[in-house]
């Protein structure tokens, strides 16, 4: 099967989700027409056009996806249609990298099941293998006529980023393709509207790239300004203490493992605050399906884990700068009787961290708190719930 022609035009619309899909879409669809000349067809011309679709975010079912795109292709539409969504799919309890349905040109691509890095090359590689699939077939001649075309591509231009493994074009490092496959599946038992599946075989393995690439879609460092306020309190309310001898007297004593200790509690003390305080935890009776909500929760859990790691850091190198002018080693020694030396002022700053986010942070407002819902997936959820019903009310009126 051949769906392109010389010297034709081929339309390519990606349909993504308002949010991270968007975003990685908007930075690389100008490079992919000429990959696109490269590594499927050199003799007609590729466009590439860029919509934006709440649905394609507003439901875990590909099926659901799919049959949506289906009701609304025009007659006589031959556009390629791939769907990015920044939602994890499932088929047999298997993740779902993608699917492709090669009679109507249309594919799913789900990026949490690409894992979390390197995203872009990723992305990029797997609307390639999709189109690639949909343009020449997914029937076994059909590959092994489209996988010989793509090795002597490959072989004389290295320099793209992509390669091929089994017949395959993928991204990421070949260690970690190695350590989490994706596997290449032509469905069976009468499926119907798809020919091709890529699925993570290890439900373990599975679950962790996914789970990494749910928190990666979260982007959890654009949390960092909605901190902003707190980290300015916490660092007001430490700053008394690093004047005061008595927290000196205290570090003397603190062993490297109490200190850990104390960053763990300070870092789950914060952790849970935020999330009570912006309902942030999906509860049973949201739409979300048990398996989804807890994805949901998990992700929540490990984005906020690393946005108030970041604060706890920034804290810490604040309080290790204002330790270093106001102490000088002479006066610490004086204070806590023996033998001082920069570790010393590290153990300061470090015990003050902890003590400045219990005390000063917990309860303090955050500086945007549309940032942080932003970045759980289910308040998007929420968000596009509630588009689609607007939408809806307006089309039945």
């Amino acid at each position: 099967m051949l769906s392109g022609s010389n010297g034709s035009n081929n339309n390519i619309k990606l349909i993504t989700a308002p949010g991270f899909a968007n975003d990685i879409v908007d930075e690389i669809k100008d490079e992919l027409p000429s990959l696109l000349k490269v590594y499927i067809d050199d003799s007609c011309e590729w466009e590439i056009n860029h919509v934006t679709d709440s649905l394609t975010g507003s439901t875990g079912n590909s099926r659901q996806i799919l049959e949506s795109i289906l009701e609304n292709i025009k007659e006589g539409d031959k556009d390629y249609l791939i769907c990015l969504t920044d939602l994890p799919l499932f088929h047999n309890k298997k993740v779902v990298v993608s699917e492709a349905y090669e009679e109507e040109n249309i594919a799913i691509l789900s990026l949490p099941g690409l894992g979390s890095t390197p995203m872009v090359k990723r992305i990029r590689s797997s609307i390639i293998q999709l189109v690639s699939e949909m343009y020449f077939g997914s029937s076994d001649q059909d590959r092994e006529q489209a996988e010989k075309r793509l090795k002597d591509k490959i072989k004389e231009d290295g320099k793209t980023g992509l390669k091929l493994v089994d017949g395959q074009i993928i991204a990421g490092h070949k260690g970690f393709e190695k350590f989490s496959p994706i596997r290449r599946e032509t469905p069976q038992n009468g499926e119907q509207n798809i020919d091709v599946r890529f699925t993570i075989p290890s439900k373990i393995l599975g679950a962790i790239r996914i789970l990494t690439g749910m928190v990666r879609a979260n982007r959890p460092w654009r949390m960092f300004p909605a901190f902003v306020k707190v980290l300015v309190v916490a660092f007001a309310t430490g700053s008394y203490a690093v004047v005061f001898p008595t927290i000196w007297k205290h570090t003397s004593n603190y062993d490297l493992w109490r200190l850990i200790t104390l960053t763990v509690v300070a870092i789950l003390a914060m952790i849970l605050w935020v999330m009570a305080a912006h309902k942030l935890w999906e509860k049973p009776y949201s739409k979300t399906n048990n398996r989804l909500r807890m994805l949901y929760n998990i992700a929540t859990l490990f984005t906020l884990l690393i946005s108030v790691t970041l604060f706890y850091l920034n804290l810490f190198l604040m309080f290790l700068v204002a330790v270093f002018l106001f102490i000088p080693l002479e006066t610490l020694e004086l204070q806590i009787g023996e033998s001082a030396t920069y570790v010393s002022y590290i153990y300061i700053a470090w015990t003050i961290t902890s003590f400045a986010t219990i005390i000063g942070g917990l309860g303090t407002a955050l500086e945007s708190e549309e940032t942080i819902l932003t970045g759980t997936y289910g308040y998007r959820q929420r968000q596009r719930y509630e588009y689609l019903k607007e939408k809806k009310d307006e089309e039945e009126e």
